[in-house]
C-alpha cells in the first residue's frame, strides 16, 4: 500500500477525510488531480476525451483505467420496468460514449441474455476506445435463470466464449463472479479466471457482494482488480464489513451498482409509483413496498434540501457522496433518458466541502432506513 505525506489510500475512505472531495470536471479539474496527488501519492484522475476524469481500479498488474463514472446497462432490458425499444437504447449508448464514457456494464443473467446482446450491438464499433464488463455466475440454461449458482471451471469457460460472442469481443475487459458459487471454491474460480487470463480471453476480473474473506482468498490466486457491491446512502454495509478496507490494503477498486438505490435517491418514486409485474424486480425488494418508500422519502428530502442551496439534484447529491469517499472507487449509475445521463455526469462539475459531506451523512445517519435491500432469497445469495 503506497503512503505519501502520512496519508494512506485507505485514509481516503474516512468520512470529509480528503482534501481532494471536491468534485470538478472544468475548470477546476487540476484542483481534483492535484488532491489525488497529495492523497495518494499517484494521480488517479486524469482528463480525456469528453471532459471526464479518469480513475484507476486495481494495482500493478491488475491496474484498468476507466472513466470516472460508468454506466450501468441493465435496466435497458431488465428489471426496471418499460424500457425505450432498441435503436433508442443503442442511441443513449452512443451518446455515453461521446460524452467520454468509457466503462459499461452488463451480465449474462441481464435478459437473461439480452443485455449482453444490446451491448454487442451497440458498443462493438467502439472496442479498444470503451470497455464493457460483464459477469458470471448466476447459472443459465436454455435462455433461462435457474436460480442457482455455477462458478465451476466448465461454466466459466463456456460462459466466457459465450459471452465474447454475444459482445462480439476477443476478450473481455472485465469478467466479475457475479454471485459467490457455495459449491466452488474462490480459489478454484480464481484460477479458472487466471487460466482465462493466460489464453488472452480475460484481462481483468472481479467479484459480486463477497465477504473480505472470500475477495483475499481469491486475490490471493489472482489478483482481483474491482468488487462490485451495492453502495450508497441508505446501504452503507461495506463500510463496516470489511470489504472497502480489504479493497484499501490490496489495491482492490470499488464499483458501487445501484449508488441511486435503484432511482430511489433520485426522488422520482413515491408510494403510489407502480411497477412493471413482468420486468421489475423492486416490487419484490421490501425497501420498495409502500410503507418503506413513505417512510425512507425523508432521506431522500434531505439530499434534496441539501442539493438546492448548491444547484444540485438528489442524484447528483447521492454519486458526490460516492466520489468524494475514495479515488478508487466508480459508480455505475443506469438510465434509459439522456437528461439523467447528462445529469449524472455533471455531477463531477460540483464543489463540496469535506465539512460540507460530513454534516450531510449526519443527517442522513439520524433517519432510520426502513425495509431490506433484498427478500430473504436474495439476502442468502449475498455477503459468502
Amino acid at each position: 500500500m503506497e503512503e505519501k505525506k502520512g496519508i494512506s489510500r485507505c485514509g481516503f475512505l474516512k468520512p470529509a477525510a480528503a482534501a481532494g472531495a471536491a468534485l470538478t470536471i472544468q475548470p477546476a479539474i487540476d484542483r481534483v488531480k492535484a488532491a489525488n496527488v497529495a492523497l495518494n501519492g499517484e494521480n488517479t484522475l486524469s482528463m480525456k476525451k469528453g471532459d471526464i476524469p479518469h480513475r484507476t481500479l486495481g494495482t500493478g498488474k491488475a491496474a484498468f483505467e476507466v472513466s470516472a463514472i460508468g454506466f450501468g446497462v441493465m435496466g435497458m432490458t431488465y428489471n426496471r420496468s418499460q424500457h425505450p425499444d432498441k435503436k433508442q437504447c443503442i442511441r443513449l449508448l452512443h451518446e455515453a460514449v461521446e460524452r467520454g464514457v468509457t466503462l459499461f456494464d452488463t451480465a449474462i443473467i441481464y435478459g437473461p441474455l439480452t443485455n449482453e446482446n444490446l451491448v454487442g450491438e451497440a458498443l462493438a464499433e467502439f472496442r479498444g476506445k470503451i470497455n464493457v464488463t460483464t459477469k458470471f455466475g448466476h447459472e443459465v440454461i436454455n435462455g433461462k435463470g435457474t436460480g442457482r449458482q455455477d462458478s465451476s471451471r466448465k461454466t466459466v469457460r463456456q460462459y466466457c466464449e459465450d459471452s465474447l460472442r454475444r459482445l462480439k469481443l476477443e476478450t473481455l475487459p472485465m469478467f466479475y463472479q457475479h454471485r459467490a458459487d457455495p459449491n466452488t471454491p474462490a480459489e478454484e474460480v480464481a484460477q479458472t479466471i487466471a487460466d482465462l487470463m493466460k489464453e488472452g480471453k480475460v484481462q481483468h476480473w472481479g467479484m459480486c457482494e463477497v465477504s473480505a474473506d472470500t475477495i483475499r482468498r481469491a486475490h490471493a490466486v489472482c489478483p482481483l482488480t474491482a468488487i462490485q457491491s451495492e453502495y450508497h446512502l441508505m446501504h452503507r454495509l461495506v463500510e463496516t464489513n470489511g470489504v472497502l478496507d480489504v479493497c484499501c490494503e490490496l489495491g482492490i477498486g470499488f464499483v458501487p451498482y445501484s449508488p441511486i438505490n435503484r432511482g430511489f435517491l433520485g426522488g422520482n418514486i413515491n408510494e403510489y409509483t407502480v411497477f412493471d409485474p413482468t420486468n421489475d424486480n423492486r416490487q419484490t425488494l421490501p425497501r420498495f413496498q409502500p410503507e418503506a418508500i413513505r417512510a425512507n422519502t425523508r432521506i431522500v428530502n434531505v439530499l434534496q434540501q441539501f442539493g438546492r442551496t448548491r444547484g444540485m439534484t438528489s442524484a447528483q447529491v447521492a454519486l458526490g457522496w460516492l466520489f468524494q469517499k475514495a479515488s478508487w472507487i466508480v459508480p455505475i449509475p443506469g438510465t434509459t433518458k439522456l437528461s439523467h445521463l447528462d445529469e449524472n455526469l455533471r455531477t463531477l462539475n460540483f464543489t463540496v466541502s469535506p465539512e460540507e459531506w460530513r454534516k450531510l451523512e449526519t443527517a442522513v445517519a439520524a433517519i432510520p432506513v426502513v425495509g431490506d435491500r433484498y427478500n430473504a432469497e436474495q439476502q442468502r445469495q449475498v455477503g459468502r
